[in-house]
């Protein structure tokens, strides 16, 4: 039975794979497994895998891609180390990252998970130097208890370098695996369910290269449609919170919370909503409205509100027109300065037919003088001037037909 299992979903990295495989196979801690499923990748990438030769790599194959949590999750499923490390197969490890994590677990039996700070690396392997990349400072983090990294989920999402984990292979059968619905945030929603049982810690130092590709390639990458799928994602997420059973540990993870009344257990979802709504923010509040919305279809619940809280059906109707969830104000605004802008074209584009028109009347008035005889009275004039000032002298741009002549 190997100490650890190195799982790897891969997908269509061809051009990364091998590096990512060769820096787990050169760790000095070498009691591992090497377990990959390949997501149905259309490349060469299971080319690169089966050139490697040792016996403790098993490669499984999804015919179709069906996603990197399905794949994640088959790994796990058919790995039998005490721990298990996820890694990017576009990602690699530094030498010696496996063996300080496991002096750490040695030392700390209490702890579920153990991250690290990661190094940024480009596509081409060279250190990453944008240093207003939303990466590269986020995961150097410090420290906190488990109930303080809930309110840090909570409040501003994840910080934690995924492929920097080691974690006991048991999390995975206490809180369950990653869920295949997340495409953006399995990782939080995982560690929301791993916090709500256990500590976590990190070691302050680089123990992988963390690589940011290019045009936003990154799964978690700032393209529209990652950020849409951010959003409702995140609101789906914060359900996890619901699972919270005591006031006690409500208030433990959110002491702000004591300044909204007095916390009965079998109100908790009421409170962790009104947190929610409190925060500006859409995916909060459509968690927290919607919250409210199942918590009022149960009528002992409603009665208990109300007894309690003071809290009906009005105020529901109420607090459900406060919130701008689907962004209607800001069409509002939008809308008013679209007419705004139609309003200034239509200024516009009536001064250009004045402007177009007054030029043709221009023009034409330039015509009638350049035909009438004062102008070739004048032009002649111009022509006797010049004869007598500069006698002998030629006018090198004499017009090509003589007006007068």
């Amino acid at each position: 039975m190997p100490k650890i299992s190195v799982i790897i979903p891969s997908y269509n990295h061809e051009k990364f794979i091998a590096e990512t495989i060769k820096s787990v196979l050169d760790q000095s801690f070498q009691d591992l497994e090497i377990i990959i499923t390949d997501d149905g990748s259309t490349d060469k990438t299971v080319d690169e895998i089966k050139n490697f030769s040792d016996p403790r790599i098993k490669l499984f194959i999804f015919e179709e891609n069906q996603g990197a949590c399905l794949a994640a999750n088959n790994c796990i499923r058919h790995s039998k180390g005490e721990y298990i490390s996820m890694l990017s197969s576009d990602d690699i490890f530094l030498p010696g990252k496996l063996e300080k994590q496991i002096h750490f677990f040695n030392k700390n039996r209490e702890c579920a998970a153990v991250f690290s700070y990661a190094r940024l690396i480009d596509e081409d392997g060279f250190d990453f130097e944008e240093k207003n990349h939303y990466y590269y400072s986020i995961f150097k983090q410090p420290n906190r208890t488990r109930h303080e990294w809930l309110n840090y989920f909570f409040y501003k999402g994840n910080c934690l370098c995924h492929p920097s984990m080691l974690i006991r292979a048991e999390c995975y059968e206490n809180v369950g695996c990653y869920d295949p619905r997340f495409a953006q945030l399995p990782d939080l929603d995982f560690w929301i369910r791993l916090c709500l049982k256990d500590n976590i810690h990190i070691l302050p130092e680089d123990l992988i290269k963390l690589r940011i590709r290019r045009d936003r390639a990154n799964v978690s990458g700032a393209r529209p449609d990652s950020v849409k799928r951010h959003l409702l994602e995140f609101s789906v997420v914060l359900n996890n919170y619901l699972e919270i059973k005591t006031s006690q540990e409500l208030l433990k993870i959110f002491p702000e919370a004591e300044k909204l009344g007095i916390i009965q257990d079998e109100s908790i979802s009421y409170f962790i909503a009104k947190l929610a709504l409190e925060f500006q923010n859409p995916p909060h509040q459509q968690f927290g409205m919607q919250t409210l919305f199942r918590l009022f279809v149960d009528k002992q619940a409603v009665d208990r509100l109300y007894t309690n809280y003071g809290v009906n059906y009005i105020d529901l109707n109420k607090l459900s027109g406060l919130f701008d969830i689907f962004g209607l104000d800001q069409i509002g605004v939008l809308e008013s300065q679209n007419r705004l802008l139609q309003s200034h074209t239509e200024y516009l584009e009536a001064a250009k037919a004045d402007l177009e028109a007054a030029k043709a009347d221009l023009e034409k008035r330039l015509t009638d003088i350049y035909n009438s005889r004062g102008w070739r009275l004048l032009t002649k004039g111009y022509q006797l001037k010049e004869s007598i000032l500069h006698p002998g002298s030629i006018l090198k741009n004499r017009q090509k037909n003589d007006p007068v002549g």
